[in-house]
């Protein structure tokens, strides 16, 4: 009886030393594996209508503008729709140019005024020469004004002020205009839930140990 309880308790202690060898190997694979975040934009080019010149922001001089376009196209997923709304019923369009370090990186085509709501296409040939769908996307509802506010030459969109003419405020808050996503931080929690973990596989493990000492004390 007493060699089938150890027997069971070396069995069990072995399978759950097992189990936080592996949730530390399977946290380090995920922080290792997690790809590094992109470099920051440094910029944005904007064309279209009414605009004699291409509009050109940069991070250094502007960073909120530049942060605000490029918030209107970063969320993107990697499928979008294979066809857009008419020709006749996309308003005017306008291309954004987000640039990095190395130069131009993505480009995109805004019909802030479409039918139906902002629309966005995404080319697949991409100045960085990345592997890319083409498709279309729907844009944010404040896409008009954003675009606006940062000196392209459009309407004032008032649906997405408070306050009308002469003194409103934002109905979003700059934070949704501008959302930050830290990698780091998610990595961050990653390493403490799998820390977490192994510090309660290491707790059992612990008490099992004294359980076996405990019966074999009382088996002499």
């Amino acid at each position: 009886m007493v060699r089938r309880v150890r027997r069971l308790l070396v069995t069990v202690t072995g399978s759950v030393a097992a189990l936080a060898c592996t949730l530390a190997l399977a946290g380090t694979a995920a922080v290792q594996a997690a790809p590094k975040p992109k470099p920051a934009p440094t910029g944005v080019d904007i064309t279209g209508e009414r605009l004699d010149a291409p509009l050109q922001l940069r991070a250094d001089v502007s960073p909120n503008e530049v942060n605000l376009v490029v918030d209107q196209v970063k969320w993107l997923g990697t499928t979008g729709q294979l066809r857009g709304p008419a020709a006749k019923d996309l308003g005017p369009k306008y291309t954004v140019v987000v640039l990095a370090a190395a130069g131009p990186q993505r480009t995109y085509d805004l019909f802030p005024l479409a039918k139906g709501g902002p629309r966005i296409y995404r080319p697949g040939k991409q100045p960085d020469l990345s592997s890319t769908r083409a498709g279309w996307f729907f844009g944010r509802l404040n896409m008009p004004e954003t675009l606006r506010s940062v000196g392209v030459p459009m309407p004032a969109q008032f649906d997405t002020l408070a306050g009308g003419i002469g003194g409103g405020e934002r109905v979003l808050p700059e934070e949704a205009l501008d959302p930050v996503q830290n990698i780091d931080t998610a990595l961050g929690e990653l390493q403490r839930l799998l820390l977490l973990n192994v510090g309660i596989v290491l707790v059992i493990t612990a008490g099992l140990a004294g359980i076996a000492l405990l019966v074999r004390r009382r088996t002499r």
